[in-house]
Formats: C-alpha cells, structure tokens, sequence
C-alpha cells in the first residue's frame, strides 16, 4: 500500500536506468590500448613503481581480486567495457603499496578522476567502490593503503611507523597523483576535473588530503568522516569500558539496547511535526528515563539507575579526567540499533584496542584495562603515521575553487554524527561565519541512517555516495532509478564544481525491502544543508520529496 501512495504522490521511476550499464561500444578501442606498453613508455613510472597487471573488461564483465583481497574480497559486476591496472609502489625500504585504476572506454570518458576511500584499518584495493565510477565516465582509482588485512585488524602496523604512513597518508596521495598521469597517459589528454567520494576512514582520507596537498581533487564528497584519529581510536577503547565489565551491575545487556532505542523513537520521533519513526532533531530531545526505568527487581525491560548512568555517558561527551578539556563526541540518540558493535563484548572494540597496541604504543601486551585519558595526549604528540586531519584551514583548497558536500548519518552509532559537526563548526569559526563557509563546504546530516548508510527504519539514506549502491548489490551504481544530480551526491558535487550551481538539497531514496530497488520506492526526503532542515509542508504524502521543504 505505501508503495502505491507513494506512486500516485510523486511517480515510481523505473530502476533500470541505474542498474543497467551505460551504453559503450565493443570495448575493441579498450583493448586497442589496454596493453602494458601504454603504461610503461619511457619517463611515465617513477622509480620503485611497476605494473603488475593490465586486463581488458569487457561489457558486463567483473573485475577484483576475491577473497586474497582481505578488505574488499567481493568483486564488483556488471561493468562497462574498461581497462583494469594494478600498480605497485615502493614507498621506503619497509614498506609499499598498490593501487587498481578502472578506465573506461575513451569514448565513455568525460575527462573526470575519481579517487575512492577505504573502511576502518582494512588493508585493500576497494574494486567494489570503484565500480561505480566507470559507469558514470570516471576513470576510477582505489590504493591498498600499503597492507592486506581486515577492517579491524591493525597487527600489520606493529613497530613499523612506514606502513602507518602508507595508511595514514602516502598511499592515497601517491596514487592520486600517479594515477592522474596513468589516465592521461591512457587517453592522450589531461584530466579535466578531479574528485573524491569515501566514508568513514575514507571521509578522513579525503579530508587529509584536501588539507595537504590542496591541488589533488577539485571536488570532494566526504562521509562520516573518523578525522580525529588521535581521539577517536582512543574514545572507542574508553566508550567499551563504560559498560564493562559485564559483571558489574551498570553493565547494559544487549537486550536492553533495544528497549532504549524503541524508548528514543517515541519520545524523540514528533520533534520534527511527524511520527514517522525517524529521529531528524537528537539534539532538541529532552529525553526522560522514567518510563524505562526499573520499578522493582531489574529485568530485561527495564533500566536500573547504574545502567542508566551508564547510558548518559554514552550520550555524552568525554572530558578529560586529568585538565576538563574535551576529548570526543558522544553518540546521538537513535545510534543505539548500532550499539552492539561496540557495546556487546567482554573487552572494548578491536579499532580501540589494537590501535593502542599496535598503531600508538608498539605493544601487543598492553593491557586495556589499564587505559588512561593520557593516552590521548600521548597520541596528540606523536600521532603515528600522521593520519589525524583536524586542520581546518583549507584555504588553499578553498582558493582554487574546491567544493566539499560532507555528509553524516544522524543514527551512526560507530563514529558519532557530532564529529562531523565538530569539524565543520571549526572551519566556520576560521572561516569567520557560515556564509563564507557554505561558498565552498556544505554539511548534509541524514536523519536516520546509520554508518555510511543504510536504515533501521526506512529513512531516505542512499544519496549515491561511497558504498551505498555496491551494499545493495554488485552491479549497482549511482542511485538506482534516480541516476541524477537531484538524488546523486556525486553528481551534485560535479555540478557544483564545474557550473558553480551550489547544493542546496539532495534527494535521499529507500525502498521497501532494504537493499532490493526492485521492490519500489518507500520514502523519499530533501536534506539540507546544515543547519537548515527539512521541514514537513503539512499537507502531501509524507514520504513524497516534494511534501518537504529546507527551512
């Protein structure tokens, strides 16, 4: 039924534009210069760079490395015809990393890069975010970050501070600019405009890189960015222990992290005008505990006051126990469907523990339990590997014309929706006002999605940005049936960039079965940008766009 409402108020859009590859020729122009020789004319490698591989894709065909690939083993499908490299980098006597550059047919190129983030410490070439890339004419390119190795494992970087430099910066810079030569060696012709689009780890790659080496994109699309890397790696060692040990009695269950949520949707949900089970306002909910907090014996239904206490610093913001000052952001209220994976174990998460052990202290021994705010000074002054991208004077970039769409879920509940709110107010505090800011950086907050994506409640989430089409399934792209600048981020941020039209609003989408297109639209919204809000018009159907407006 809602499906139906929903066509009649706004017009179903057919998802076959989306999944269905742009139309290319043969793919015999690819193969004509798809060969190694292209890629190693003389003077074209810098010392300690090889080809590893050149492969010829052709129309529908698949590319990746599977599961020897540890961070990225699924391989995207349905591709255009392309040319697939591989490239190898030496960057110090210890260390190296790769680099996968998709090139699409020169007939279907637009004279557009676009670099791809990573996820978490995952060590990779992330050929499935690269997917979509190509699609939309993009010549594609995604690095390793100098290791192969699951999002959570970071054993790689014991005691080797150049490995953690390849992830904290070198690779990312190093195969943006060889990449970019790649390309117009491949085509013959310069790259016109270059861009960005990672989420999460790959929000701070993009920012770190804007912020050293302002001239490498002209437009960048930045999600839930982990940019503090310094205090984030420590706050997810210091927000496990609020809630351990589990013997002790503040301890939540996991049980009751989804009596808490159900608790924040009723009470927080009609802020904005509309039940809808979307929480748009986390910030002006009062919450009240005294409808879950326990009346007799505790139960598996209701809160305790310890427990209760214990929920209140999750919310909250950490201060340092040794000066007062402050160390991180808390999560947000509607997080909490994401609580289990930090919250829901007998020690804090491994992106908090092994980076104490093997990115900070070199010590695999380190006991968590001993954990101190110190810690987070410590990792102020030495920061190995010089990940953390708190600069905010982006002036350079801001001067040759770069424009930045960051966007945040607002029920993330792995990096806090507040820390993207946090790097924005700075760079307005620079910037001397918000209006000086938004000429070249605009913040989207998304009510209800969660991590990079996805929903527990059917909020608009997919915008077209970084893993959002290739989570629904590998041979997606964009944003299916709605493959424009009005629903697409990236081609948004391309508008803005090359037409000077600013972004003021999206078009989020979902369906009615999660992840399946095909299942028909169930919501769609307008985001705004910050600190605008999308406001229900009161009359409409309320999952309709045009029922909103950004006020």
């Amino acid at each position: 039924m809602r499906a139906l409402l929903f066509a009649l108020a706004y017009g179903l859009q057919s998802v076959a534009a989306a999944s269905t590859p742009v139309p290319s020729d043969s793919g015999e122009d690819v193969q004509a210069s798809c060969s190694l020789s292209t890629f190693t004319k003389a003077g074209l490698l810098p010392q300690g760079a090889s080809i590893e591989n050149v492969t010829s894709v052709s129309q529908n065909g698949a590319y990746g490395e599977g599961a020897v690939n540890l961070g990225y083993p699924i391989n995207p499908t349905g591709l255009p015809s392309l040319c697939a490299v591989i490239v190898k980098v030496i960057s110090s006597n210890e260390s190296s990393y790769r680099f996968g550059l998709f090139l699409p047919s020169p007939n279907q190129w637009t004279g557009r890069f676009l670099a791809v983030g990573n996820g978490g410490f995952a060590g990779g070439i992330n050929w499935l975010d690269m997917g979509p890339g190509p699609h939309l004419g993009f010549a594609t390119i995604s690095t390793d970050t100098g290791h192969n190795s699951a999002t959570a494992d970071i054993t790689w970087a014991l005691n080797n501070i150049d490995k953690k430099s390849d992830w904290g910066w070198r690779a990312i810079h190093g195969s943006v600019q060889l990449g970019k030569k790649l390309t117009e060696a491949y085509y013959g012709s310069p790259v016109r405009y270059s861009y960005y689009s990672g989420c999460s780890t790959g929000g701070r790659q993009g920012l770190k890189e804007i912020q050293t080496s302002p001239d490498s994109f002209d437009g960048a699309l930045i999600g839930a960015a982990a940019w503090y890397t310094s205090h984030i790696n420590n706050y997810v060692v210091k927000l496990g222990m609020y809630n351990l040990p589990v013997t002790d009695p503040k301890h939540i269950p996991l049980a009751l992290f989804s009596v808490l949520w159900a608790e924040v949707i009723r009470q927080c949900d009609g802020i904005d005008g509309v039940v809808d089970y979307i929480v748009s306002s986390p910030e002006l909910c009062k919450f009240d505990y005294t409808p879950i907090r326990c009346k007799g014996s505790p139960s598996s239904s209701c809160f305790t006051d310890a427990q209760i206490g214990t929920a209140k610093k999750i919310y909250g913001d950490w201060y340092s126990s040794e000066d007062g000052r402050w160390l991180a952001d808390g999560l947000t209220y509607s997080s909490e469907d994401q609580w289990y994976l930090y919250l829901n174990g007998t020690a804090p998460q491994a992106f908090g523990v092994e980076y104490v052990q093997n990115f900070l202290l070199n010590d695999p021994n380190w006991d968590w339990t001993t954990f101190n705010d110190s810690l987070v000074t410590y990792a102020e002054q030495h920061d190995p590997g010089n990940p953390t991208a708190d600069q905010v004077n982006i002036s350079p970039f801001k001067d040759r014309g770069g424009k930045i769409i960051m966007y945040h879920g607002q029920s993330d509940g792995i990096v806090p929706t507040k820390n993207s709110e946090t790097y924005y107010n700075r760079t307005i505090d620079y910037f001397g006002g918000l209006e000086t800011t938004t000429d070249f950086f605009r913040l989207f907050l998304i009510p209800g999605m969660q991590h990079c994506g996805l929903t527990s409640v059917g909020a608009p989430w997919n915008i077209g940005a970084a893993s959002q089409s290739t989570t629904m399934a590998t041979n997606m792209w964009s944003v299916p049936g709605f493959s424009d600048k009005k629903h697409d981020a990236l081609l948004a941020l391309v508008d803005w960039v090359e037409n000077g039209n600013a972004v003021d609003q999206i078009v989020a989408t979902s369906w009615n079965s999660l992840l399946n297109p095909y299942s028909g639209v169930y919501a769609q919204r307008p985001l705004c940008p910050w600190p605008k809000k999308a406001k229900y018009n009161g009359v409409g159907y309320v999952n309709a766009a045009q029922s909103w407006s950004c006020a």
